[in-house]
């Protein structure tokens, strides 16, 4: 590629996807999957310049994204392209492979906010009152997952990563590895502890093997669970309970932050619990909430 300036620099196709790549990984720390999906847009903006990056500007940018509107690209999507060029030419830049950075220029795409799913109370009182089998380690195991995914919100993966000293018994906190490696403590309720204690006394111990390690939860065979393990046993527990929506575990998530602040929580200790970076995010669940009130005076009062 020859780029402009006050000279050409030549970089090879390859080379750019390679180094923004463990530019992404090792100094953005962001996870594989947000890399995966940023190295494919930054493929498409190349195939959409034929390789090239000398010409990059502000108009080929906007180009490139009206294109993929025009291919009926969602708007998430859009929102996620435009996020990525402009990080890609900002590192461009600094590179020095390209004499300014046109993304300083593209505007951001907001995403829509869709209104999450989720439980009302009585229905979460349900799903983690539904029977659960004879005290079997897959049940014990299941059960104790529900409890801490309803009483902490926290994420499938920073489930799955927990270790058994990750859990404070004396203070009834977690800790927790959350998004770009920041750590929270977040409690729980003695429903979660008992059964945490449960299953790290009667069913941990005949599932652990060599390679289970410090991994709180495990699987049958005796590695640390996975994530689609946890959405399996999340959608099967929750087809138990009638007029329940069918959701996984980010449906937990969701629901016990709307209930949290239906209960009287500010937004801000809600926002620390889930580990959102901006209270932005946690926004989202007040208007669930609000949704809900409304929906329950259309059906309640007799002048709705």
């Amino acid at each position: 590629m020859a780029l402009g300036g006050d000279r050409n620099v030549h970089v090879d196709r390859d080379e750019v996807i390679g180094e923004f790549s463990r530019y992404l990984r090792l100094e953005r720390d962001l996870s594989p999957h947000t890399v995966r999906a940023y190295l494919t847009d930054v493929g498409s903006l190349l195939d959409y310049m034929d390789g090239e990056l000398e010409g990059l500007d502000i108009a080929v940018l906007r180009a490139w994204l009206a294109e993929q509107h025009g291919a009926g690209k969602a708007r998430a999507t859009l929102a996620r392209r435009t996020a990525c060029a402009r990080t890609f030419t900002a590192y461009c830049h600094r590179r020095g492979w390209l004499p300014i950075d046109p993304g300083l220029l593209l505007g951001s795409a907001k995403a829509p906010r869709a209104l999450p799913a989720v439980l009302d109370q009585q229905q979460a009182q349900a799903v983690l009152d539904a029977p659960s089998g004879d005290g079997e380690p897959k049940e014990l195991r299941d059960q104790a997952l529900l409890e801490l995914l309803y009483a902490t919100g926290v994420r499938v993966s920073e489930l799955c990563s927990l270790d058994v000293d990750d859990v404070d018994r004396d203070r009834n906190v977690i800790r927790v590895m959350g998004k770009g490696r920041k750590e929270r403590s977040v409690p729980f309720g003695l429903p979660a502890l008992r059964a945490l204690d449960r299953w790290c006394i009667h069913g941990r111990p005949l599932w652990v093997r060599a390679q289970s390690g410090p991994a709180l939860f495990l699987g049958v065979r005796g590695g640390r669970i996975d994530a689609g393990t946890v959405r399996r046993v999340v959608h099967a527990r929750l087809a138990q309970v009638e007029g329940a929506p069918d959701m996984g575990p980010h449906g937990l998530r969701h629901s016990a932050a709307t209930h949290l602040l239906e209960g009287g929580a500010d937004l801000r200790s809600v926002q620390e619990l889930l580990g959102h970076a901006s209270l932005n995010t946690t926004q989202i669940y007040t208007h669930v909430s609000i949704e809900r009130l409304r929906a329950a005076y259309r059906q309640a009062h007799p002048r709705a």
